[in-house]
């Protein structure tokens, strides 16, 4: 017979609360909303949520706003999507359009530790850093300070309509609606100066585009964070849906653990003075009070769970106040779960038994496994880390590496080639010299490989030469219109180099292209 007991755990409030999501009584797809009221949950795992909160809020409104001094030459906002000039800043970063690589291995760097979260701590991103959690977490703040907590704010919504539920109601989607034109509003100032475009944005001079978008943030935001909330998660993320194969068992997932909490009794005492086993679970339902998905996590695993823990924190307090020990809903892993389920039921051959994972004074047997935080680092997720951490490295070498000038030449098409009445021949060239630093440079210009040519460039000079120096704006393209003239050979084809280089050589880029003339096989 199981020898401990717990200090009164009959008095312990219970809370009615049904879930919504219940595996038990799923809804059809296309049934109506059932409205979830979660309670406020205090603990570890809140107070994480709420510095997350504040943290990627912060950088969400901040950043645009943050200066960084690149000269004269260039903008001085420390992140803009410049799309007049098709540049991205970022910090002392800038990438440009043929440079869009770089995005591209953010994007799966993002990917890779997107799985990297997954496999080793299951749906962390969703429970804390999702944007939908972040903004959702954002409206309930402003619903409980102006509504009240969970049961005024299901008696408020049941009741009628009066004067001061109308007052309530329109102050919170006002709000929320404040809330969705901040949201948009500091997402176009990372698209121009963002001083600038306050400016002009309430002063009605804004592009029209500015104020589209910001009106389609706002709806987005009012909609998904304030009235959709976990719809979005259920039935419009594919990420629950792709979990499953991110997962295995040796993954942190939120878990509730029967093995030691069934069974569930209201009246613990009673019943075990009538000798019937009894865990630890007080069928409380402070879990579900506290879900903002509106399930109940003593079902087991469920499409709708998105990890915030915050079950966690509602029974931890519970087993507080009846003396028992912490983790009754716990981040656990199936390895463990189903080491410790088979001592608690003799391998499955019969029903949990909270006598066979207790000692007589209530401590749990040696034999239980607890979390051990070297179960993440397994091949999956170093495989995972080391992918992540290689692009990373490999992004950031180039990045170090990569020249900041480059020289593009386009041959003209139409005439391909010009004959002189001196009997040499002309060949026109477009020449694009992308100076990729905000500051004016001296950029030389010559030809190598073409024997006796010379370069004539109209809008520097009308003498021709093989070397000419190039005035390159800062941060910006030079064209230049530039013939090459050369004395007919006879050879079928001619190629050459055309050459550039910065007057403190640290920069030069090259460019083969062809001398086109009479006879030519192409």
């Amino acid at each position: 017979m199981n020898l401990y007991t717990a200090p009164d755990p009959d008095n312990v409030e219970r809370v009615n609360a049904e879930p919504v999501n219940a595996r038990r009584n799923r809804q059809p797809l296309y049934a109506p909303r059932k409205k979830i009221f979660p309670k406020r949950a205090e603990g570890r795992f809140r107070r994480f949520k709420w510095l997350v909160m504040l943290v990627t809020l912060g950088i969400y409104y901040v950043s645009p706003w943050i200066r960084w001094d690149r000269g004269p030459y260039a903008p001085d906002q420390a992140i803009l999507i410049d799309l007049s000039s098709r540049r991205f800043f970022f910090f002392f970063i800038e990438i440009w359009p043929q440079e869009f690589y770089y995005v591209a291995g953010l994007l799966v760097m993002a990917g890779f530790g997107l799985f990297l979260v997954t496999s080793a701590i299951g749906r962390a991103w969703c429970g804390y850093a999702c944007p939908q959690t972040v903004w959702v977490d954002l409206f309930l703040v402003v619903e409980r300070a102006i509504e009240g907590d969970r049961n005024a704010r299901m008696k408020l919504d049941a009741g009628p309509w009066t004067l001061g539920k109308m007052r309530k109601r329109i102050l919170k989607h006002t709000v929320w609606l404040l809330i969705g034109i901040a949201t948009g509003g500091a997402w176009i100032f990372y698209f121009a100066d963002a001083p600038s475009l306050a400016v002009s944005l309430f002063s009605g001079t804004a592009p029209i585009v500015a104020y589209a978008t910001v009106a389609t943030l706002t709806f987005t935001t009012y909609v998904l964070g304030g009235l959709m909330r976990e719809q979005v998660c259920t039935y419009m993320c594919p990420w629950p849906r792709i979990q499953g194969a991110m997962l295995d068992e040796n993954s942190l997932v939120v878990t509730y653990n029967d093995w030691r909490g069934e069974q569930r009794s209201r009246h613990a005492k009673k019943a075990q003075a009538a000798g019937q086993a009894v865990g630890d679970c007080v069928d409380c339902n402070a879990c579900v009070a506290v879900c903002p998905m509106g399930i109940d996590i003593r079902d087991g695993q469920q499409m709708e769970c998105i990890t915030c823990a915050l079950c966690i924190d509602a029974c931890d307090n519970v087993m507080d106040k009846i003396g028992k020990p912490r983790g009754l809903i716990a981040y656990a892993t199936l390895s463990e779960y189903s080491s410790n389920m088979a001592i608690a039921t003799d391998g499955g051959r019969a029903p949990v038994q909270p006598a066979k994972v207790r000692n007589v004074d209530g401590t749990f047997i040696a034999g239980i496994r607890h979390f051990n935080w070297r179960a993440i680092a397994r091949p999956r997720v170093l495989f995972y880390a080391v992918v992540w951490a290689s692009i990373g490295l490999a992004m950031l070498i180039h990045l170090s590496m990569r020249e900041r000038l480059e020289l593009n030449v386009v041959h003209d098409r139409n005439p391909q080639y010009v004959l002189e009445s001196d009997g040499s021949i002309r060949n026109g060239y477009t020449l694009r010299i992308l100076n990729m630093v905000p500051a004016p440079r001296k950029i030389d210009l010559s030809i190598s490989g073409l024997e006796g040519a010379t370069m004539r460039i109209p809008e520097l000079s009308k003498t021709e030469a093989r070397n000419f120096t190039i005035d390159a704006a800062p941060d910006a393209v030079t064209a230049l219109k530039v013939f090459v003239t050369r004395k007919q050979t006879g050879a079928a084809i001619n190629e050459f180099l055309f050459s550039i280089e910065d007057e403190g050589h640290s920069d030069r880029a090259t460019y083969r292209a062809a001398f086109n003339a009479p006879g030519e096989n192409r």
